[in-house]
């Protein structure tokens, strides 16, 4: 079946509801392709890589988590962003991004379906009074070690990614926010979390979770952000009566 991009955008809008963020990037439609949508191809970065694979499949348009016009970048248009934008336009693909509102989304977003494959039952946001926070915090259905954490993390996504703290330790409550959301390990601590997990970490992170007590996981940003684009995709394509398929560019980070 084939639909309209306004439709595939308006759909996308009515579900993930951008305008209620303050974002570091426009979301939405950001390279305007083709009219008709019949195959959306998902990823998690808008890089040459998927834009490729996506071309090579004959997608009609690409939804992604990281697109494109970031704050504080150089606005020109040459160079890296000149050849990815290039080959949108040359192959007339549409490209989609949502960032905050594809990370916040209660039922599809990427902490969410982060919680489910972990096995983590959603308590509240992680930013207390802020009904869009990013990040969750909640509690394992029964106290677990935190050897068997990073099993399961290494189960469901392929890296258990960098752990600080005592592997022998059990925790229960657990506070998480994908990507890179290392810097709300604070609010973790003060949400009286035993555990955080993110997708990466910074020098000073590792100081905090050992000065705090608080065991810390950065699981990988690519890891940790893989679900929540694939989720949307599923439930657009399903909604809409198009074909969807994920492309998962490697990327270690």
């Amino acid at each position: 079946m084939t639909i309209s991009l306004r439709e595939l955008q308006q759909t996308l809008d009515e579900l993930l509801r951008p305008q209620l963020f303050k974002d570091y990037c426009p979301n939405g439609l950001q390279v305007e392709g083709s009219p008709d949508v019949s195959l959306l191809v998902t990823g998690v970065t808008a890089s040459q890589a998927l834009i490729d694979a996506a071309i090579e499949a004959d997608a009609d348009a690409i939804l992604v988590h990281h697109g494109f016009f970031w704050r504080d970048e150089n606005p020109v248009i040459v160079g890296m962003k000149r050849r990815r934008i290039g080959a949108l336009l040359a192959s007339n693909t549409s490209l989609l991004a949502y960032h905050l509102p594809l990370d916040a989304h209660p039922q599809h977003g990427n902490n969410a379906c982060l919680a489910r494959l972990l096995e983590i039952e959603v308590e509240a946001g992680l930013e207390p009074g802020n009904p869009l926070s990013v990040g969750n915090v909640g509690q394992f259905a029964t106290p677990l070690k935190m050897t068997q954490v990073l099993h399961r993390l290494q189960h469901q996504l392929g890296s258990c990614g960098l752990h600080i703290g005592d592997s022998e330790r059990t925790v229960q409550r657990v506070a998480w926010c994908t990507g890179a959301a290392q810097g709300y390990i604070e609010q973790a601590v003060a949400a009286g979390a035993e555990l955080y997990i993110t997708g990466e970490a910074s020098e000073q992170t590792v100081h905090v979770a050992r000065e705090e007590g608080i065991e810390f996981v950065a699981a990988g940003h690519h890891a940790t952000e893989r679900y929540g684009v694939q989720a949307v995709g599923d439930y657009v394509a399903q909604q809409l009566k198009i074909e969807h398929r994920f492309i998962d560019i490697d990327n270690p980070v």
